[in-house]
Parts: structure tokens; sequence; C-alpha cells
């Protein structure tokens, strides 16, 4: 999966970005809690562990 792909689904599920260093984007979002760092360029290709981990801290995967 790449990051671009990883990003519209944060963006979709309503995370919003609130800081960023680099190629490292922090989200947050406005009911749920903790913050998801995704890092890399949005072509790049994320190990599929680390695309499961995002996802499951952003809480659209069980």
């Amino acid at each position: 999966m790449k990051v671009r792909e990883i990003l519209r689904k944060l963006s979709d599920d309503g995370w919003q970005k609130v800081r960023q260093r680099g190629s490292h984007r922090q989200f947050q979002h406005p009911t749920k809690p903790g913050t998801v760092t995704v890092a890399g360029k949005p072509g790049d290709e994320l190990h599929p562990k680390t695309a499961a981990s995002i996802l499951k801290q952003a809480g659209l995967r069980d």
C-alpha cells in the first residue's frame, strides 16, 4: 500500500494533519484518541506490517 493511499484513508475518516517534520506527518482526530504518524513520500510503498499498524492505530482495522 502506498503512503498516498494511507493519507487518503485517514483524511476520509476525519483525521487532520497537525504537524509535519520532513516526511513525517502527524494526524489527530477530533473524537478518537491519540496521534498517528505516517512517514514517507506519497509515492513510496509501505511495508505491509507498517501499513497495518498505521490503520490499526487510526481505528480503521482491528
